[in-house]
C-alpha cells in the first residue's frame, strides 16, 4: 500500500469514524437505530392499528366461495 504524505490515510479513517458517529446520533435521535422492532417504539407513538382482514383471506369463505362455484344447484352445501 503506497504512503501518503501527512497521513492521509489517517485523515480519511477519522473522516469515516466521525461519519458513522453521526449516522448513528441522527438515527437514534429519530428513534430508528437499525436492528430495534416495532416494540421498542418511544413512549409517543402509538401503535399501528389493526388492518381489517378482507374475505379473500380467510380459507372457510374462499373454501364455501369454491363449494358454490362446482355445485351451484345445491344451495345448502
Amino acid at each position: 500500500m503506497p504512503t501518503y504524505p501527512g497521513g492521509v490515510l489517517k485523515l480519511l479513517l477519522v473522516v469515516i469514524v466521525i461519519a458513522v458517529a453521526v449516522y448513528l446520533a441522527v438515527r437514534m435521535f429519530q428513534g430508528e437505530l437499525p436492528g430495534r422492532g416495532q416494540a421498542s417504539r418511544g413512549p409517543g407513538r402509538p401503535p399501528a392499528p389493526p388492518r381489517p382482514i378482507g374475505p379473500d383471506d380467510d380459507d372457510d369463505f374462499l373454501r364455501d366461495l369454491d363449494r358454490k362455484r362446482r355445485h351451484p344447484e345445491d344451495p345448502e352445501t
